[in-house]
């Protein structure tokens, strides 16, 4: 009875002139007396089957029919089906490549730290622990100590348990309800209750001790529908909390990578600052002997201050990105002092980057998996809309005993018991049911369109990464071959300029060159390592490889 909901970009207009094209009546009355004329069908051909039973006693005849009944509607509460839509697993984007031009087979080399070529490799597992192609031991050790004490980790896996005994608590409509209850009470009571206003009134103590049990039969699998609704949001947890795995990881690398870029820019500039000193000496030294003019000097201490005013912005970065580092390993910002320095003379490029075939994205990446509960759970809730539209069936009976004295209790003649089922059909509600409904339907096309937009955002992470890392691979070369002419165009000015075969506006020039490109060359290398590790992200990370010891369950219902 249910139906396929199937992931097409018009699937919204189709699916609800398909749902609620089946509803002819007020409130789903047409299609339950259907159901009505089976069910009597079904008990007229049992009546057939035994036709003994109509030569018994009139009491043994509604004893034969009510257990009959009894096992009609047992039958049908086991086998009923389940209204609306059966979700249905959007199939993969059909799409080749993730450029729309052909990436290099491998990336460009420069001759300096972090230049090597980086090859991609099509339909390449993604190990769990990524990170560790840096080979940087103080960058394992600190994603351990991270994985450990994030907040962020412990909040995402409380969230989990939350959906988990939802879930649970869920199961509990599919099962009968037994209470027990224990009364004692007195009363008193006059005849005049009865009609017998002549008879005095009495009083009495009553004690009761009885076991009720109720059962709400789920014939149209509301109840079941609900529970596929919460096993979905379970799932959407459990991404929710991959993605939390992944950003976190993601963000401690290039965290670590700018940690270690704004280091080797600070090592640069102190190093021009060194070398502006000696320049600014000799340029003093030759002022007390004539060979160059006052505005010469005072240039050269201009470049000095200046050089010397970038360190203080670069330092306060460092510090800034320390205390990011500590919070983001579970720890305060006082406690920055005791985790790992990174440099990048301490990490290795990966020179292989394993990368997904674009068909197996959707499966890989926590925040597409997540877009995809939520469209489960949406779908699920447009059959529970539905099954509010039909009758709901319940059952309810007591056993127990009722006498005057408590010690009477269970004693003979004191047994009492109760038997009794009932139907309620919605008739009118002013549109209210058909209404949620409906909007149970738009709340998935709402959901569809958000899978959509999840799964183009996702392509889009990894081609920009895939670019970048292709870009980020010429533009070091060209850094560096900036860097090294400038070096060499600043040798030259200094030895002219100490011969006197240049300007001091030259050397100045020539200073200002060289500064600009050591920095940038700095900036190029970080460069390829936060784009390596953005590639990782884009990708999903890997977490579906991830060994049972790691402690996080990698699996959900769907898989």
């Amino acid at each position: 009875m249910g139906e396929k909901a199937i992931f097409s970009p018009d699937f919204g207009a189709r699916a609800s002139g398909r749902i609620s094209g089946r509803i002819l009546g007020t409130e789903g009355m047409e299609e339950w007396t259907g159901r009505s004329s089976h069910i009597r069908g079904t008990m007229r051909s049992m009546r057939k089957m035994r036709p003994e039973v109509r030569r018994t006693s009139s009491k043994h005849k509604d004893r034969g029919r009510l257990t009959r009944l009894h096992a009609v509607l047992l039958a049908a509460a086991l086998a009923g089906c389940a209204v609306g839509p059966d979700f249905r697993r959007p199939t993969p984007p059909a799409v080749s490549s993730y450029t729309s031009e052909a990436l290099p087979d491998t990336t460009a080399a420069s001759p300096v730290a972090g230049g090597a070529p980086q090859r991609f490799v099509f339909g390449e597992e993604i190990p769990s622990r990524w990170w560790s192609l840096f080979r940087s031991e103080a960058l394992d050790r600190l994603i351990r100590q991270a994985l450990s004490d994030s907040p962020t980790l412990a909040a995402a896996q409380a969230t989990l348990r939350v959906a988990e005994e939802n879930r649970r608590a869920q199961f509990g409509a599919l099962l009968p309800n037994v209470d027990g209850n224990a009364t004692a009470g007195r009363q008193k009571i006059s005849g005049a209750s009865f009609g017998l206003p002549e008879n005095t009134s009495s009083s009495f103590t009553l004690y009761n001790a009885s076991v009720s049990v109720s059962y709400a039969l789920d014939l149209f699998g509301g109840t079941r529908r609900e529970l596929e609704a919460l096993g979905a949001e379970v799932d959407f947890q459990r991404f929710q909390r991959e993605g939390a795995w992944l950003t976190l990881t993601a963000n401690l690398v290039t965290t670590a990578v700018q940690e270690a870029a704004l280091r080797a820019q600070i090592r640069a500039t102190r190093e021009i600052v060194e070398a502006e000193e000696q320049q600014l000496a000799l340029v003093e030294r030759q002022f007390q002997l004539g060979g160059v003019s006052r505005p010469d000097v005072l240039a050269q201490q201009a470049q000095l201050a200046q050089t010397r005013a970038t360190l203080p912005p670069l330092e306060k970065q460092l510090a800034q990105i320390r205390h990011r580092l500590a919070v983001l390993a579970g720890r305060f910002p006082g406690d920055a002092g005791t985790l790992p320095e990174f440099d990048l003379d301490g990490m290795s490029l990966p020179q292989e980057l394993p990368v997904s075939l674009p068909s197996s994205l959707a499966r890989q990446r926590p925040d597409i998996r997540a877009a995809e509960e939520l469209l489960h759970a949406a779908s699920a809730r447009i059959g529970v809309a539905t099954a509010n539209l039909y009758p709901q069936v319940a059952l309810t009976g007591s056993l127990g005993s009722e006498a005057a004295r408590g010690k009477d209790l269970f004693g003979s003649g004191t047994s009492v018991w109760s038997l009794g089922g009932g139907m309620l059909q919605p008739v009118f509600r002013g549109g209210e049911l058909t209404a949620r409904r409906r909007a149970a339907v738009a709340a998935y096309d709402q959901a569809e369109a958000q899978y959509r937009e999840t799964v183009l955002l996702a392509f889009q992470n990894v081609a920009d990464a895939l670019r970048a890392l292709e870009m980020d691979a010429q533009a070091l070369k060209a850094q560096a071959d900036a860097e090294s002419a400038a070096k060499a165009a600043l040798d030259l000015a200094r030895q002219a300029f100490r011969l006197g075969g240049a300007s001091y506006l030259t050397l100045l020039n020539a200073e200002r060159q060289h500064q600009q490109a050591r920095i940038g060359l700095v900036q190029a290398q970080a460069a390829r390592f936060s784009d390596t590790a953005a590639l990782f992200q884009a990708l999903g990370g890997g977490w579906w490889n991830r060994e049972p010891e790691d402690g996080m369950s990698t699996t959900s219902r769907n898989d």
